[in-house]
């Protein structure tokens, strides 16, 4: 990957919500550690159970995190796009991964080694001050997310899912029409909670109204607004 002007690190840095009450001149001293790294389609970031060193900012592409159980299924926890941030954690502790992270297609990003975060952070306090208002704010939202899912059908859960995953495609310039999604029926139904006969009905009933078309591994969601209907 072409070498990252200071300036484009503090613009992705920008737009991570967990740096959102950042000053500029925080994103820039954070820019001044970051190191860009590439990874190819299927390539693991790091694995459930390794050291939490360091902290990743999506440029281009997607990544997902991934838990495999005993048996030999494996669950998407979560997928991240560009601006999205994943193992935060490193920032502030050397804790074990709690999930395997693996790039969906070429993906780049900057990471940011935990070591060099806390040595900011001492140095400049406000930054920790104001790291933990962003995580603390992302925290109640998760928590509002996981409460109000509780509640919905399965439909509900699954349109949920793919209108986060057209957002992450829009926020990276994609056009808001025919929206091309990087995520399998499996990966939806785990990321919704559902079974995977349960969020291939409800697709094909999206790909009868119109809203998606499915095939060969392609879902493109064509009308993104009216997956709101199917939102209870």
């Amino acid at each position: 990957m072409a070498a990252m002007r200071s300036a484009d690190v503090v613009e992705l840095l920008g737009r991570v919500p967990a740096f959102a009450t950042l000053e500029l001149s925080d994103l820039e001293r954070i820019a001044q550690v970051a190191v860009p790294r590439e990874f190819g389609p299927g390539q693991i970031v790091f694995r459930e159970g390794d050291a939490s060193d360091t902290c990743y900012v999506v440029r281009d592409g997607h990544a997902r995190a991934i838990r495999t159980h005993g048996d030999g299924r494996t669950i998407t926890l979560a997928t991240f796009g560009p601006g999205d941030i994943f193992g935060e954690l490193a920032m502030f502790e050397d804790e074990l991964r709690s999930a395997t992270v693996e790039a969906v297609e070429p993906t780049s990003v900057v990471g940011v080694l935990g070591p060099d975060m806390r040595r900011l952070m001492a140095e400049h306090p406000e930054i920790a001050m104001r790291l933990v208002v962003a995580l603390g704010r992302r925290l109640r939202e998760m928590n509002e997310r996981l409460s109000r899912q509780s509640f919905q059908t399965v439909q509900s859960r699954v349109a949920v899912v793919l209108a986060q995953l057209v957002e992450q495609e829009i926020a990276a310039g994609k056009s808001p029409t025919d929206v091309l999604v990087t995520a399998t029926q499996a990966d939806l139904a785990q990321l919704a909670g559902s079974s995977r006969e349960s969020a291939s009905r409800f697709l094909a009933v999206l790909e009868r109204a119109g809203v998606i078309s499915q095939g060969r591994g392609r879902l493109v969601v064509h009308s993104p607004g009216s997956l709101q209907q199917y939102v209870f």
